[in-house]
């Protein structure tokens, strides 16, 4: 037996499936800044030209659902199907310039989503299976932990944006998931007392790691000024403690973040330098709507991925860090450990970062 069979048969199964054949990218060619980002991280990561699926729809954050099925939906329905790309596509990536949300009531009963959050659904389309718009729709992926992704297990796509203030922060994404290696500190910041949920799926984070590796803090204090950090989980705005916008990481390539903040992905348009975490009682002190953290804050600081909703998704839908940290830290690429942690689909939920990235085995 040769010395690569040997390691094939050890290695989990679900450490297999990561090739840029499985990927398809998605640009929008009315954005100069789509197109880019497109063309940069296909030659990076050496995905088939073929996989590449160019559509031509708005620019804007915000689309009407119209727009999403004729447009989006249905031209990479038809681009798959073209191509006979159903089944081996595994994950989709978007890219800045494409349209971020999709208009609609919200609520729990609501139609309102994310543009990502609604691809995962698309395998479903494809196979003519439907689907209820109103509300969260359970992902089957879910707690998979030792599952190998793929098709038809699991009836979805894994869908991933390539976003962030401006080209510079992709490319930055691009550039440092293909550095990553497993090394850094997983540093989990609780909100003090708090006997949320939220608190105790950190605590069963940190539990699921190396001790050596974990920096976990139960006080009121928030976290700022660390170094070496691999991954992420805290409350962003959602800590009373939380003052300041940005934390001042030293992030190592290939590093991830989640919080549970309501519409940390609003928005990848740049606040002024001046603009800071506000409250919801004063809207002068809001940001495209909101006065939370950000999403895209942590990709420009350093991080390699992150987490973000673009509307209010509720706190049993938001990442489960006692799923993706563990994940990514035993090897799992970047789009599995997001939505092994994600509860729901055709939600509000985003996953910022290049599918591929991976730690490696530790």
């Amino acid at each position: 037996m040769s010395k690569l069979a040997a390691l094939l048969l050890i290695l989990p199964v679900w450490l297999l499936a990561q090739k840029p054949e499985d990927v398809l990218v998605v640009v929008n060619s009315a954005s100069p800044l789509s197109l880019q980002i497109g063309d940069y991280y296909t030659k990076r990561r050496a995905i088939p030209l073929e996989n590449v699926c160019r559509l031509r729809v708005t620019a804007e954050e915000e689309i009407s659902r119209d727009t999403y099925n004729l447009a989006i939906a249905s031209k990479i329905a038809a681009f798959l199907k073209s191509r006979r790309l159903e089944e081996r596509i595994l994950y989709i990536v978007t890219t800045s310039g494409l349209p971020l949300r999709i208009q609609g009531s919200t609520g729990l009963t609501g139609d309102t989503a994310s543009v990502d959050s609604e691809l995962t659904m698309l395998y479903l389309g494809l196979h003519k299976q439907t689907y209820r718009l109103e509300g969260p729709v359970r992902s089957p992926f879910f707690g998979n932990r030792n599952a190998a992704f793929r098709h038809p297990d699991f009836p979805m796509y894994l869908v991933t944006r390539l976003a962030g203030y401006d080209f510079d922060d992709v490319r930055g994404i691009i550039d440092r998931s293909l550095e990553a290696r497993n090394r850094g500190k997983f540093v989990i910041d609780l909100k003090g007392a708090d006997r949320t949920q939220g608190n105790t799926w950190l605590r069963e984070a940190a539990a699921a790691l190396p001790r050596d590796r974990v920096v976990l803090d139960a006080s009121e204090k928030v976290l700022d000024d660390q170094r070496d950090v691999i991954a992420y989980a805290a409350w962003g705005s959602n800590d009373p403690s939380r003052t300041q916008r940005v934390l001042h990481f030293e992030w190592l390539p290939g590093a991830v973040a989640t919080e549970f903040v309501s519409t940390d992905g609003r928005t990848f348009t740049r606040p002024p330098d001046t603009w800071t975490i506000g409250n919801w009682g004063d809207p002068k002190t809001w940001f495209a709507g909101s006065p939370q953290t950000m999403t895209a804050d942590y990709i420009h600081s350093g991080a390699t991925g992150a987490s973000g909703h673009v509307y209010e998704p509720l706190l049993q839908f938001t990442p489960r860090p006692d799923f993706l940290l563990p994940a990514y830290y035993r090897g799992r690429n970047l789009a599995e450990s997001y939505y092994l942690a994600i509860p729901a689909l055709s939600w509000m939920n985003i996953v910022v970062g290049d599918p591929l990235c991976s730690l490696g085995k530790p």
